[in-house]
This record gives C-alpha cells, structure tokens and sequence, in this order.
C-alpha cells in the first residue's frame, strides 16, 4: 500500500522532515516514491513551516494512497492557511 507519511531529517535535537510517497513496507527515512513537501516544527521568524505541492498530494490520494494521521492534519492545515491567503 502506498501512505504519503513523514521522513525526518535535520539534525540531533533539530527536526525537519520531507513529507512523502512511499511503500508502507519502506522503512521511515528509506525509498520513496516522490518527495511531495516539507515540515518543519521548529520554524521561527520568517522561516517557512510547512510546504505541500497540492497537486501532487491530491493526485497520490486520488490513486489511493493512505495518510498518516500527521501528514492528515498538515495537509488540512496547509488548505486552511491557503485558502485564507486567496482571499
């Protein structure tokens, strides 16, 4: 089954992570299938939090990929936050 989850990344004490597509059977930070955003927890200032390519993150869940519970509330947090900058 193919789940659009989160990949960490960063450092020790630091995180970041890359949200995405892969085989539920790869390990966490393993093989992908194709790298959809980032998240960044600790963003601060002007840094950016959170970046999805929507496009891509709709057309993996129209072919019928999984998410995480996380990666599910990003993605809804991510919609909200551009929708209020559209209008």
């Amino acid at each position: 089954m193919v789940t659009i989850r989160l990949a960490r990344g960063g450092a020790k004490k630091r995180p970041f992570y890359h949200v995405v597509v892969a085989d539920s059977r790869c390990k966490r930070d393993g093989r992908y299938i194709e790298r959809v955003g980032f998240f960044n927890p600790i963003a601060s200032g002007k840094d950016e939090r959170l970046r999805l390519n929507d496009v891509r993150v709709q057309y993996w869940l129209s072919q019928g990929a999984k998410t995480t519970e996380r990666v599910h509330a990003l993605i809804k947090e991510f919609r909200k936050r551009s929708e209020g900058a559209a209008a």
